[in-house]
């Protein structure tokens, strides 16, 4: 899969030895201009719905895990890769002071009708929901954010350049 960005967060080194990787996987749903997206009260962003692979998933089995637990999406069709974003981040727990995140994305279609979502604890807490949004205004949203709210996460840098390279293609 292409190579779309790699970061290196400010505050860690991507040498560091106390490093540990997470495989991810994001999904690219889109109905002509409008895409299906995570929004996050919490950190007042959108987000593409996806997550961790777990141990003995393919990138695809996780994809369609996670679209389908965070979405309610039924019928999801992976159509192709869009491109792989990796970051390092800095990490608290475990030993570890610094996570390696690999994001695969992919273009999937899927019934444009959600299901009911199956959202973990902290996902409930953080005020996930799934919608489907303009992506200009979705970027236009997550720009606000980053400029203006004190709240925001650190995927918002990720998901924003996701947005805006998805973007670019339609």
């Amino acid at each position: 899969m292409r190579l779309l960005k790699s970061t290196v967060h400010p505050s860690v080194s991507a040498s560091e030895p106390r490093q540990f990787t997470r495989l991810t996987s994001r999904a690219i749903a889109l109905k002509g201009t409008d895409i299906l997206l995570m929004y996050t009260a919490r950190y007042e962003d959108f987000s593409l719905p996806g997550g961790g692979i777990d141990e003995g998933e393919s990138i695809e089995q996780g994809l369609i895990r996670e679209l389908q637990e965070e979405t309610g999406a039924q019928n999801i069709k992976v159509l192709g890769e869009f491109g792989l974003y990796e970051e390092y981040r800095p990490w608290y727990k475990d030993d570890f002071a610094v996570i390696h995140i690999k994001s695969y994305c992919y273009f999937c279609c899927l019934d444009k009708q959600l299901g009911q979502a199956q959202l973990e604890h902290y996902e409930q807490q953080n005020g996930m929901v799934a919608k489907w949004v303009n992506i200009h205004d979705a970027i236009a949203h997550n720009e606000r954010t980053l400029a203006n709210s004190d709240k925001q996460g650190l995927s918002i840098i990720r998901e924003t350049y996701l947005l805006k390279q998805i973007a670019k293609q339609l």
